[in-house]
């Protein structure tokens, strides 16, 4: 069943703006367009675990009171936002996609969500997650495609974001759970930097773990994560994403490295061509495509991805081991099968082993700082295709995987449809280089979108 129709669109908070200062348009109308999102489709796309309406329209009210006194808290101040189910909020449950935490409170908002709210960013509502963040999905549906899986664990931000019940969402990424489902569901990915955001009250302890966004439009992807990070910083011992306030400016890059990875050979045809054309246009524009057939340093890096799937999975299961352990003493039923199987392999790990896998992971991250020299920015699938009939897997993370251990900034670009179905391109950039790899993407997306 596909839903494409005029209540599933992407709604850009970021293009309201002027229509607020002009008094022509209120943050309380835009919250209501996104609420006939909601109405006509979340029943069917399962989007949200919880949701306080009543809430987000007295906040939506409270924004335009402010922006009719040209005193706007920020330029995200009354839009409507989701906050995946992994991270703390005060007034609702954080249930991370678990039985055993159903209803389960902080009573306290965690960084991010302290962050938007002082912004006046409205949360309008938790968002599904795979089972902590990993493996096993919850009952979101892909909006274009109700037989399709939105991907995850970002699932329910993704499919919000992309059937237009809201501009922005938060996700978190330790493999793939933020550029594979915008890609599947249409929307921007943002991957930042390791420990671009602060990760405080996030339930996704790994080393590899990134809280990013999911929304409409570069531009409101980028005013998403400025407004957290102005407020609440990176990850302590990290300097967080910097950047200019507004979203950085279209900058054509003089080269890019296109990466196979070590997805390309199981990728879809079509999937494949779509992006070759892209490559194609981006030659067109005088943007040199370095590859692994042209240049040593390409090739390089492509030799080691193979590795990157396997060596994260190693490191995230003993990074797992607590409180996957504590979490089985509670109540062992109440565990996927994929969860107790994560721990059997923790528990059988040793110490040493893990310290070998950090450590090939740092050569690998070494590896691929040295194409900083010589390209923008990486380009290649965010997906092997587009969203995988099934809600019973979230796809194959083998394209999103090597940001996510080269702790690079990632984002998947919503530049591609095949049969009607969302697919993204993604660019992966360079360690606290978040704004060169919005600069970038802007000139990627005015490319493909403006090429005759």
């Amino acid at each position: 069943m596909v839903m494409l129709d005029d209540v599933t669109r992407l709604r850009s908070y970021a293009d309201a703006l002027g229509r607020f200062a002009a008094g022509t348009d209120t943050p309380r109308d835009f919250l209501d367009r996104c609420l006939v999102s909601y109405t006509a489709h979340e029943n069917d796309v399962q989007a949200f675990v919880a949701v306080n309406i009543d809430a987000a329209r007295a906040s939506a009210d409270a924004a335009a009171a402010r922006w009719k006194a040209d005193k706007p808290l920020s330029r995200i101040d009354g839009m409507p936002i989701g906050i995946k189910d992994v991270i703390e909020t005060v007034d609702m449950p954080t249930g991370m996609g678990s039985s055993l935490f159903e209803g389960w409170r902080s009573n306290r908002d965690s960084a991010t969500v302290r962050a938007l709210r002082e912004a006046g960013a409205i949360v309008v509502g938790k968002t599904v997650t795979t089972e902590f963040a990993a493996t096993t999905p919850g009952p979101t549906r892909n909006p274009h495609d109700l037989t399709r899986t939105p991907g995850g664990s970002s699932s329910g931000s993704a499919a919000a974001v992309g059937s237009g019940m809201l501009s922005g969402a938060l996700g978190t990424q330790v493999v793939g759970s933020i550029i594979r489902p915008a890609s599947y569901c249409g929307c921007w990915g943002y991957k930042p930097s390791i420990g671009g955001l602060n990760r405080g009250g996030s339930h996704d302890y790994m080393s590899q773990s990134c809280a990013g966004v999911l929304a409409a439009t570069r531009a409101d992807t980028w005013q998403v994560a400025r407004e957290i990070v102005v407020r609440a910083g990176g990850d302590p011992g990290f300097p967080g994403i910097a950047g200019p306030e507004l979203v950085p400016e279209p900058t054509a890059p003089r080269a890019l490295a296109f990466i196979e990875t070590s997805g390309w050979q199981t990728a879809h045809h079509h999937a494949k061509t779509a992006l070759e054309g892209v490559i194609a246009r981006l030659r067109s524009a005088g943007i040199d495509i370095l590859t692994r057939h042209s240049n040593a340093q390409v090739a390089a890096l492509e030799a080691v991805l193979p590795e990157v799937l396997p060596l994260t999975r190693k490191i995230n299961a003993w990074e797992s081991r607590w409180p996957l352990n504590t979490y089985e003493d509670r109540d062992a039923s109440k565990l996927s099968k994929p969860m107790i199987q994560r721990l059997r392999e923790a528990e059988a790990m040793t110490i040493e082993e893990y310290r070998a896998a950090i450590a090939r992971r740092r050569e690998i991250r070494a590896t691929y700082a040295a194409l900083a020299d010589i390209a923008a920015a990486c380009v290649t699938l965010p997906a092997p295709g587009v969203a995988p009939v099934g809600i019973q897997s979230t796809g194959d993370p083998i394209f999103a995987v090597p940001a996510s251990l080269l702790g690079a900034p990632a984002l998947s670009l919503p530049l591609l449809t095949l049969g009607g179905l969302p697919l993204g391109v993604q660019l992966i950039g360079f360690n606290e280089r978040d704004a060169d790899l919005f600069a970038t993407a802007g000139s990627i997306e005015n490319i493909v979108r403006h090429a005759p």
